[in-house]
């Protein structure tokens, strides 16, 4: 276990910029969002949730896949390079490193994104535990642990003092080349009273997590046995009428991975190939030849949430899509999210 003076985040996070790329919550225009920190820009780790996740430094919005040229009645093909830089994220919390995981079954299946493996390669996360999680929040329903949010490096920050602990190879050798910044806690008595002050901090946060109203959603129906059960539910009818597809819902998700790939046509510069999210929830999503699978709303929001609560976790070990951040429940302007399409399939009242 290490540990520095909160007031010295800025010389933690120079180190490390020094040696790497490093992103972390920025505070910009009244909002707070991952971006690469320089010094001149105002860091924000009191927000307890980013507008968007970290999700974009591992699979960013928009990304040239490659560019193509004609010249001369010939045509050439630049790739573009692969991520091959070193670089951290600082800040990440516990349901945003849990949907890490669940990009990495997606990604690093077969066949493997080498976009997305390059830049997991290359990344190294340190998390930060919720100090206050919200009522939005119900990560404890999918086993996430708030107060301990694992990644390679995990801190919290207490007082005025940041607790830090390496987890991986990746998480001691970056602190291995903090030495300068950190302080080590030397001596038994030293180690014994940063654990103890961790350990009663893992304990508030999670005496708190117990009596969010969220925190105890019932997931029992959410199995591969009742997959046309709920399929055919006719509450599916009733949930989805708020529903404006606008979207917001996807585009906050940590877990949500769908693309769509277009091209833009430089003129005399060539054509560029790109990839950018996209969401299940608009009517030309996975548009064909002949049209669309889904031809109404409600289908395509039946679609995006049986995948999240059914689909993935049949085909994943039982691990949901799903990660408790609580984005759509603060983002969406119809006031629907995934909670109340748990509790109503789920059989609450």
């Amino acid at each position: 276990m290490y540990q520095m003076k909160k007031d010295k985040l800025t010389e933690l996070f120079q180190a490390i910029s020094g040696m790497k790329d490093l992103f972390l919550p920025l505070r910009k225009c009244d909002q707070t969002n991952y971006g690469l920190w320089t010094p001149e820009e105002v860091f924000d780790l009191e927000t307890l949730k980013t507008v968007k996740s970290a999700k974009d430094c591992f699979f960013p919005q928009s990304e040239v896949l490659y560019r193509c040229k004609t010249e001369d009645g010939k045509i050439s093909i630049d790739p573009q390079k692969l991520c091959d830089r070193p670089f951290v994220v600082f800040g990440m919390r516990a349901c945003d490193v849990k949907a890490v995981e669940v990009l990495d079954r997606v990604f690093l299946s077969e066949p493997v994104d080498t976009f997305y493996a390059a830049r997991r390669e290359h990344g190294t996360i340190v998390s930060l535990a919720c100090h206050e999680p919200e009522e939005t929040c119900f990560c404890r329903n999918f086993g996430i642990d708030a107060a301990a949010p694992g990644a390679d490096v995990e801190t919290w920050i207490i007082g005025d003092s940041l607790y830090w602990k390496p987890l991986t190879e990746k998480g001691e050798a970056l602190t291995e080349s903090l030495q300068a910044v950190l302080e080590a806690a030397d001596g038994e008595a030293s180690a014994c009273e940063a654990e103890e002050t961790v350990a009663r901090e893992q304990e508030a946060i999670r005496g708190i997590i117990e009596k969010l109203p969220f925190s105890h959603l019932d997931l029992s129906r959410f199995q591969p046995e009742n997959t046309m059960e709920l399929f055919d539910s006719p509450l599916w009818e009733e949930l989805y009428k708020p529903c404006l597809a606008c979207g917001t819902c996807t585009f906050v998700c940590p877990t949500c991975q769908c693309y769509d790939i277009r091209d833009f046509d430089g003129g005399k510069n060539g054509v560029q190939r790109y990839r950018c999210w996209d969401s299940c929830m608009y009517s030309d999503f996975t548009m064909m030849a002949h049209g669309n699978l889904r031809t109404s709303q409600m289908q395509r929001f039946r679609q995006r949430f049986m995948h999240k609560l059914v689909y993935y976790p049949a085909n994943n070990d039982g691990l949901y899509s799903c990660v408790g951040c609580g984005r759509c429940v603060s983002k969406c302007p119809a006031s629907l999210n995934i909670v109340k399409v748990i509790k109503k399939l789920g059989g609450e009242a």
